[in-house]
């Protein structure tokens, strides 16, 4: 329990690690495996607050409506912008489209609620306690693209290509989820939706992830001070959890 308290974000990614991983040899992969990890190091290193804090991040929904707006558009944008890049169109309806993004909210064993409690919930403001958006987001983009890596192995198709998608991919929506987090006063829920709405349609292909890559890089481009600057307090660790929401944007 000291070793948790006294390296609460090393506990966690390492269980992240050995949870998700150890589905692996049976030809699977934990998904969910942030989640617990943040379930569990949240409350042993910082109590009940801790927790408590988590879950009013995974509830925040008290922000403008122009970041709903954003948190769904800007995925739906990049789908239709590689689509039309690769001369390719949808073949899923807009019902199945919409019917897979709710589910993806609501799946704790889904990409979208199973990962982003832990990394954008619980890691993220906690290395931004310390560091810059940037330097945070840069380490960050690291340890999960690792953590997904043995998804190139699982997935069909050739290794090496299936290993640039998921680096180019993991590390561009990474800098894309923590802009979004920092900017909605530390909202889980934000992030969640953003990241089912990644996800409602299957198109993974390299020029996806570079179309991404690129939305990354104007993020950063155009909003330099941000990264560079301190992260804003609602979206790091507070010594004493606030009993009122985060402000609206």
């Amino acid at each position: 329990m000291t070793a948790v308290r006294n390296h609460p974000l090393v506990t966690f990614f390492v269980l992240s690690f050995v949870i998700a991983w150890g589905f692996v040899p049976f030809g699977s992969f934990g998904a969910f495996a942030p989640l617990i990890a943040a379930l569990i190091v949240a409350p042993i290193s910082r109590g009940r607050a801790g927790l408590v804090e988590l879950g009013r991040r995974l509830v925040r929904w008290r922000v403008r409506w122009y970041w709903y707006a954003l948190a769904i558009g800007v995925p739906v944008a990049v789908h239709l912008l590689a689509f039309a890049l690769d001369g390719t169109t949808a073949t899923v309806s807009a019902g199945t489209v919409v019917l897979m993004f709710l589910l993806r909210v609501v799946n704790p064993t889904d990409g979208a609620l199973g990962e982003e409690p832990g990394w954008r919930g619980f890691a993220l403001p906690g290395m931004q306690t310390r560091l810059s958006p940037l330097a945070t987001t840069a380490i960050l983009a690291v340890v999960i693209t690792v953590w997904h890596l043995p998804l190139a192995f699982l997935a069909e198709g050739d290794l090496r290509s299936n290993v640039a998608i998921i680096v180019v991919g993991t590390v561009a929506v990474t800098f894309w989820y923590t802009w979004l987090f920092d900017h909605t006063g530390g909202s889980v829920l934000l992030v969640v939706i953003a990241h089912a709405a990644e996800g409602a349609v299957q198109h993974e292909g390299l020029l996806y992830m570079v179309v991404w890559l690129a939305v990354a890089v104007v993020l950063v481009v155009v909003d330099l001070r941000f990264w560079l600057r301190p992260a804003p307090v609602d979206a790091t660790w507070a010594p004493d959890v606030p009993t009122t929401t985060a402000r609206a944007r």
